[in-house]
């Protein structure tokens, strides 16, 4: 009697096909569903996106390491000045935190248990920390869409386990960032918060973004060093009208309260 060959392996249980380059399209696909569907069992409506640098720490743990170094004989000049510099950025970590619970209460408050206006993160260290730890702070669920990276970019401990996610492409973490975002706060960061910040305003100038978004800038002195947006303008690469497309914010009271009317705003319309 001939012997029977095993089956073959589904392609869907082969984890060597999975990974291959043939298969991208399927990987790119499942960013694009999976989450999909954690939101929609979730009931997510709406977020209020925040981003930020990732290297940024809280205040406390900025004293306690200018403190240790300064006990040092002789500590070196260049870590000496990080640690100031730490210090002095803290309070963006702090103030993410703030913003972040007061937001996070007020939906509570106004929405009930109905997942509206939920905290978002990219999901690692940093701003991205704070604004997760807020939400938690308030008593909220938050989501956390992280990436992976070679550094810097790791799961924070506030984010809800049900919407904790891990994504390999930059485009599909950027697409959930857009999609379900209300509002787009941006904290002082580096190039990944300039790219998000950049791209963002250009899909909404492009009309992209075709909802109702408002787009707050936090410290309009941090960032007019960084970029120089009336020389954009002066220089005709944009128009004095996309200057429109977002606000400067240099306090927690002034990002809640223009937040706050956006939305309710909105409710009227």
């Amino acid at each position: 009697m001939q012997k029977k060959k095993p089956k073959p392996e589904k392609a869907y249980k082969n984890i060597d096909f999975l990974m291959s380059p043939e298969a991208r399209e399927l990987r790119i696909l499942s960013e694009f569903v999976e989450p999909r569907s954690r939101f929609l069992k979730s009931k997510i409506r709406d977020t209020i996106v925040v981003f930020g640098s990732a290297r940024l720490i809280p205040e406390e743990t900025a004293k306690k390491n200018l403190e240790i170094l300064k006990k040092q004989q002789g500590p070196c000049p260049k870590q000496l000045q990080k640690a100031e510099m730490d210090l002095k950025n803290s309070r963006y970590y702090e103030d993410a935190v703030e913003f972040s619970k007061r937001m996070t209460t007020w939906s509570i408050k106004r929405y009930k248990a109905s997942n509206r206006l939920l905290i978002c993160t990219g999901g690692g260290p940093g701003i991205m920390e704070a604004a997760n730890k807020g939400a938690s702070l308030a008593g909220g669920k938050s989501i956390g869409l992280n990436i992976s990276l070679p550094f810097e970019q790791f799961s924070n401990p506030y984010i809800d386990d049900d919407l904790n996610f891990e994504f390999h492409y930059f485009f599909m973490r950027k697409f959930w960032f857009a999609y379900l975002s209300r509002a787009m706060v941006i904290f002082p960061g580096g190039f990944g918060t300039l790219d998000e910040l950049m791209e963002i305003l250009t899909l909404v100038q492009t009309g992209k973004i075709k909802k109702p978004i408002t787009i707050l800038i936090y410290d309009r002195k941090f960032w007019n060093e960084i970029v120089n947006f009336d020389n954009l303008v002066k220089n005709h690469t944009i128009s004095e009208s996309d200057l429109k497309l977002f606000e400067f914010c240099d306090s927690v009271d002034e990002m809640e309260e223009k937040l706050i009317d956006f939305f309710m705003k909105l409710e009227r319309e």
